[in-house]
């Protein structure tokens, strides 16, 4: 049966780099369906019951930088997961309802799981909002212990930028970058990290997908480490949002 006047959307405060409304919009011409998805750029997060309340054909919404986790008191139900994760970038959508859920996990384990190596034990995430939580989430629940480093490190395993060098690189066996530095359209920006420091040794993922190659991944790869984006985890977080919100 068909999915008639069905309308799902990505919120955020810039979308300009962002894919999702393009990959929805395609799959549902493929399926010839009537459903549709729009970007809805908010200026802050004070706005989303606006939204809400001015849209009633919304049936579910993806949630980007830099909302994943003020967007949770909003909420009338959080997933286990979404809970446990303290994070949130999917909506569904029931009558007055607004139900989170986080398919960044299921996106990002999904994606890393062929690059594994048995003998990656530790991995430095670049970063600590929802999307850094996402990660860590997945990365500890396969026994890998998880360090962070942010621009203003505050809780127990977070450091500073300027706290990286030569012993902390060589215990990490995968490096992921969560932040949007390096995001379309300020594709010359990199994480402020020793890049030398960075060797065959590493797997070096970054969660942005545009562009294809950030600099972040192209000085990685110069050192020698395997490299991956962010691409294969929007598939798989898309496509499991759309079966969160296309379930009764």
């Amino acid at each position: 049966m068909q999915k008639r006047n069905k309308t799902y959307g990505l919120i955020g405060k810039t979308l300009g780099h962002s894919f999702s409304q393009k990959y929805f919009s395609q799959k549902f011409e493929a399926q010839g369906s009537d459903e549709t998805y729009e970007n809805f750029e908010l200026e802050n997060i004070q706005l989303f019951p606006e939204l809400i309340a001015s849209r009633r054909d919304l049936c579910g919404l993806n949630v980007t930088i830099p909302y994943k986790e003020s967007i949770i008191p909003f909420l009338d139900e959080l997933s286990e997961e979404a809970r446990a994760i303290g994070a949130v970038n999917t909506i569904k959508i029931e009558g007055e309802k607004l139900i989170g859920y986080n398919t960044d996990a299921f996106g990002f384990h999904q994606s890393i799981k062929p690059f594994l190596k048995g003998d990656c034990h530790r991995a430095l995430i670049l970063g600590t909002g929802g999307a850094s939580k996402a990660v860590a989430y997945v990365l500890k629940g396969l026994g890998i212990d998880c360090f962070f480093i942010s621009r203003e490190p505050k809780g127990e395993f977070e450091y500073g930028y300027d706290a990286i060098n030569q012993i902390m690189m060589n215990s990490m066996g995968l490096i992921v970058n969560t932040t949007p530095v390096g995001t379309y359209p300020k594709i010359d920006e990199a994480p402020d990290i020793p890049y030398h420091l960075i060797s065959s040794k590493h797997h070096v993922y970054d969660l942005i997908y545009n562009p294809e190659k950030t600099k972040f991944l192209e000085l990685a790869e110069k050192q020698g480490a395997s490299i991956q984006n962010g691409y294969q985890m929007l598939i798989h977080q898309a496509e499991k949002a759309y079966q969160i919100w296309d379930k009764d």
